[in-house]
């Protein structure tokens, strides 16, 4: 028997970003499309990333953009969350379950920049906008002439620095950033975009451009009314790509890249491992079966040790 939709306001938790609520929007029609009438209010919560712009990312932790959301979940006061799965821990709180993932957007990140041209076409010392480690990483490994400076904000504040239209913070300057395509298109930006960056060579974070819906593990028809909204194909991608990441410790803080395709019965999955701040980089390519996630991410975590990955991997543990 179907759950009933029209007897319950079901109260969908959301950053307050424009991309946030965009992509709140778009779960929301997908579930209307299967459950018409289904009756949703949208709760906004500040996460800690929002409130903190002036710190590296990566000097505040994992979760730092749904931790928050993600109380609100376990406390009732909502009763679902809707994410960007790239910045969700492998770790889910205990109670909590990914009930659905939508249907993967453009997963790769992409070049804007105040010129228009390629990566390859950027002139030296060209001033590179990334929060990302990853980012940063591979940015430095394939374009060394340019300069790589943090840069925050939402999508819309770093695309308006990227490209001049806007003065960076603390007197820094931008000639372009790399970001995320998904996000662009999403917010109807795509034009702004210079370059797609190959996911084989820019390897992108792990759940890239997929949305995920989060929900109680023991609210049992508000699964099953997330059902039909869950894609079988992105989530076995997602699913190989963040057990790789589980495989690297979840939390791990050295610069990771996991992206999986669909080719028939089998999935690709490609990984890669640098060094901070870029200089050395390890990648792999593996196929396993579409049905077999967690095989194909031990096999991908094997192949990388066995590139040297290891000794990065040592030597950030001895680190932190």
């Amino acid at each position: 028997m179907a759950p009933a939709t029209n007897s319950r306001t079901l109260r969908v938790g959301t950053r307050g970003s424009a991309l946030a609520l965009r992509q709140t929007e778009e779960t929301i029609s997908r579930l209307r499309d299967c459950h018409p009438g289904i009756q949703v209010e949208v709760v906004t919560v500040r996460t800690q990333g929002d409130a903190d712009q002036s710190s590296p990312l990566a000097t505040l932790g994992r979760g730092i953009f749904v931790k928050e959301i993600e109380r609100e979940l376990l406390a009732g006061r909502l009763d679902l969350a809707v994410h960007s799965l790239k910045d969700v821990p492998t770790a889910l709180p205990p109670g909590l379950v990914i009930g659905a993932v939508l249907p993967r957007q453009d997963p790769r990140d992409v070049l804007v920049n105040r010129w228009g041209c390629r990566l390859d076409q950027l002139p030296a010392g060209a001033r590179i906008g990334t929060s990302s480690p990853r980012r940063e990483a591979q940015l430095r490994d394939a374009c060394p002439q340019v300069s790589v400076l943090p840069i925050r904000g939402n999508v819309e504040t770093r695309l308006n620095k990227a490209t001049g239209d806007a003065p960076g913070n603390s007197g820094d300057s931008y000639d372009g950033a790399v970001l995320a395509a998904a996000g662009l298109i999403r917010l109807g930006l795509a034009e702004h975009i210079a370059e797609y960056l190959s996911p084989q060579e820019f390897v992108p974070p792990p759940g890239q451009g997929v949305l995920a819906v989060e929900a109680r593990a023991e609210d049992g028809n508000l699964l099953e009314l997330l059902r039909p909204v869950d894609d079988a194909t992105t989530r076995y991608a997602a699913t190989a790509e963040r057990a790789f990441l589980e495989k690297l410790g979840g939390g791990c803080q050295v610069p990771v890249g996991a992206f999986a395709r669909s080719e028939g019965e089998l999935l690709m999955l490609t990984v890669y491992l640098g060094a901070p701040g870029g200089g050395k980089s390890f990648r792999a390519k593996v196929r396993g079966l579409t049905h077999d996630p967690l095989r194909l991410a031990s096999d991908a975590y094997l192949a990388l040790v066995e590139r040297g990955g290891g000794e990065l991997l040592k030597q950030a543990a001895s680190e932190g």
